[in-house]
């Protein structure tokens, strides 16, 4: 009997696989738990329209993302905090901070996606990489400025 997988199930197949189980275990395990349906022409037919639409949106992504990677590689934030006279800060800066920043100018980036070994302590110019979607990356210098009080 062939089904179409709603989901991933272990030892038989990924989700939207058309395969063929025996009939007993597609009524049984996987059409009683939801796991799958009949691979009817209608349910194919819904299957490669879903495909299709899958794949448009995974392009638009890509150019989304490319066009966000552009317009942030390269760029140089500055960021006024309050600092000790050695240039310690008196606050961390950490992914949440750069992603805050980020949107105040105008990048909606999301905290998850900025790498930052450890958070910054101090003053100075720092480089941080952006990981998108699509393997795609962007490398901006964040510029910390001490402000003392």
């Amino acid at each position: 009997m062939k089904v179409i997988l709603l989901q991933n199930v272990e030892n038989i197949g990924k989700k939207n696989d058309v395969k063929e189980v025996s009939p007993g275990f597609a009524r049984n395990f996987l059409l009683s738990k939801g796991l799958a349906v009949l691979a009817t022409s209608e349910n194919l037919q819904k299957l490669e329209a879903k495909k299709k639409a899958d794949e448009f949106r995974a392009v638009e992504e890509l150019k989304e993302a490319e066009k966000a990677v552009a317009k942030l590689d390269g760029q140089e934030i500055e960021m006024r905090l309050k600092a000790g006279k050695e240039g310690h800060l008196f606050q961390s800066v950490n992914q949440q901070k750069i992603s805050d920043r980020l949107k105040e100018i105008g990048f909606n980036v999301d905290k998850n996606h900025i790498e930052l070994d450890h958070p910054i302590k101090e003053t100075g110019e720092f480089p941080v990489k952006i990981r998108f979607t699509h393997n795609l990356e962007a490398e901006i210098k964040i510029i910390i400025i001490g402000e003392e009080e």
